[in-house]
């Protein structure tokens, strides 16, 4: 193996817990082998229906999210706006789309896939549609994975819940390079955080 294919290897490798939005569902097969099939053939898969206004929804964020470093009073009314125009386009449309799914979930991250916890069973070798919004820079993160494993605990409240391990079997390169990206910026902040506590 190379220097730099063991490079890269070690940059996926690396995994970062932290909460963001997150939204996943099985797919079929047939679905799954649609998109990986126009994939091959350059097609990115963000080409799906209904993704158009979940993308144009969370790059609102992002950029909102950049101003209100720099004008809080500007961003908070923008703010206030978009999520004005987003309730209207709800109202007209009635459609349901992939952001009203979105909930905080802790995930574990890594370049190579994805973890996180659930009420529900996926059996593994299950293909997962995923949404992933990483916070707080509101990047916006489309694939697939598959489930390697599925582990049953008892939660706080003694009732079952399920810890999902799955590994990419679809995504773009540069969404891969976002996730991590993102793992060394949250690695950094928690490094900064604890320098700071122990200051």
């Amino acid at each position: 193996m190379d220097s730099k294919h063991f490079g890269k290897d070690r940059r996926q490798a690396v995994r970062v817990t932290g909460r963001n939005l997150f939204f996943f569902q099985p797919v079929s097969g047939e679905k799954y082998q649609a998109v990986a099939e126009d994939f091959s053939h350059g097609i990115p898969p963000y080409n799906q229906e209904g993704l158009a206004d979940l993308q144009i929804y969370i790059s609102a964020q992002s950029a909102l999210s950049r101003l209100r470093e720099r004008d809080r009073d500007l961003a908070e009314f923008l703010q206030h706006l978009d999520t004005k125009v987003n309730q209207i386009l709800r109202k007209i449309n009635q459609d349901k789309t992939p952001f009203d799914d979105l909930t905080f979930y802790d995930l574990n991250l890594g370049g190579n896939g994805i973890g996180f916890v659930t009420d529900e069973r996926i059996e593994s070798g299950t293909i997962l549609e995923l949404h992933i919004v990483l916070l707080p820079d509101y990047s916006y993160v489309y694939c697939f994975s598959k489930v390697i494993e599925c582990k049953e605990f008892a939660d706080s409240n003694g009732g079952g819940e399920f810890r999902i391990s799955s590994e990419f079997v679809l995504i773009m390169e540069e969404d891969q390079e976002k996730l991590i990206q993102h793992n060394f910026k949250q690695q950094s902040l928690a490094l900064r955080n604890r320098r700071l506590q122990g200051a």
